[in-house]
């Protein structure tokens, strides 16, 4: 099969490769459209030790089952593979589950390629109006989602749940649709970057600043750079709630003496639980996340120049999806 994988610090390199196998419990997938996330970028970049070269890389996907009792079905993918059994997985917080695997880490290759397998547990069918490209979105959105769900559920009840998301990319304009969608109407996007910007306020629709005024009762920082968190530690009013979901950088940013003394909760989210990707994915079939017409196409076999023009902010979309066929 075809993939595009990681060779090294900003080289990607479109290729033959070994074709991916089924394991016991899980399905070949025929990937038709598969997303560009922050984190492919990182590895990329090498600011990511779990994911060494060489790599597919990918894990924001969509397509069609190939084989089996579910042979032509058309679904999503939860690139999140967890053990089943432990107290987290039990629970029902499956993406603290010390075992935890994702496509994209070793030892589970990636979605940049014409396959990719998959346990049965980790697809969700996709209705037959929904279109595999915005299918793609689900992982993504489901990320927001979960910070959303967290961020809303720590709010005084006494909150007038103004919000202020800090990063106007993919996952933070996936965390204003999903505020939107549990009811938060007042949502204002930080992006300081003029293209991608003019893009969220002409082509989407949203509320982008390029600086942020005043206080809030819910910030989420999906950028996660110590000068977000301090922007983030500034803007949350007293009592409020900060969900970082952001992974830009490790340390620094936080202002905690005002965050104790103005008893602001701090709330670190990753991934998603399985029903949270579950409850999104419903969302998005049915039209609550709005048109997800936001997207950017190319086919894989160009995916390293998407790369480099992300790179360069050259690309005012929030989300580039590859297309392997």
């Amino acid at each position: 099969m075809k993939a595009l994988i990681y060779d090294g610090v900003e080289t990607l390199g479109f290729r033959d490769t070994d074709m991916a196998v089924p394991r016991d419990g899980e399905h070949l997938i025929r990937v038709e459209a598969v997303g560009i996330c922050g984190s492919d970028m990182h590895a990329y970049l090498g600011h990511d030790a779990r994911r060494p070269a060489p790599l597919i890389l990918g894990h924001e996907a969509a397509g069609v089952i190939e084989g089996g009792p579910r042979d032509g079905e058309r679904v999503t993918i939860n690139p999140l593979v967890n053990c089943g059994t432990c107290l987290a997985c039990l629970s029902g917080r499956e993406n603290l589950c010390p075992d935890r695997q994702i496509i994209s880490m070793p030892p589970r290759e990636g979605a940049f390629a014409q396959y990719v397998a998959m346990p049965e547990a980790n697809l969700v069918a996709v209705p037959d109006d929904v279109p595999l490209n915005k299918a793609a979105l689900a992982e993504p959105l489901a990320v927001s989602w979960h910070a959303a769900r967290l961020g809303l559920a720590a709010l005084h009840p006494s909150s007038e749940r103004r919000a202020l998301v800090i990063g106007g990319g993919a996952i933070g304009l996936a965390a204003s649709l999903a505020l939107k969608a549990m009811g938060s109407s007042d949502v204002t996007v930080v992006e300081p970057n003029d293209t991608r910007r003019a893009f969220l306020l002409d082509q989407c629709g949203e509320t982008a600043v390029a600086h942020a005024e005043g206080v809030f009762d819910l910030v989420i920082d999906a950028v996660g750079y110590a000068a977000t968190r301090a922007v983030a530690s500034e803007r949350a009013a007293p009592g409020s709630v900060i969900a970082h979901v952001g992974l830009g950088e490790d340390l620094g940013g936080l202002d905690v003496r005002r965050m104790t003394l103005q008893e602001i909760t701090f709330i670190g989210t990753y991934t998603y639980t399985m029903q949270d990707f579950r409850d999104c994915a419903a969302a998005l079939f049915d039209g609550r996340l709005g048109a997800l017409d936001w997207t950017e196409e190319r086919p894989l076999s160009d995916g390293a120049q998407a790369f480099a023009d992300i790179r360069a902010g050259r690309v005012p979309a929030p989300k580039i999806i590859l297309t392997p066929q």
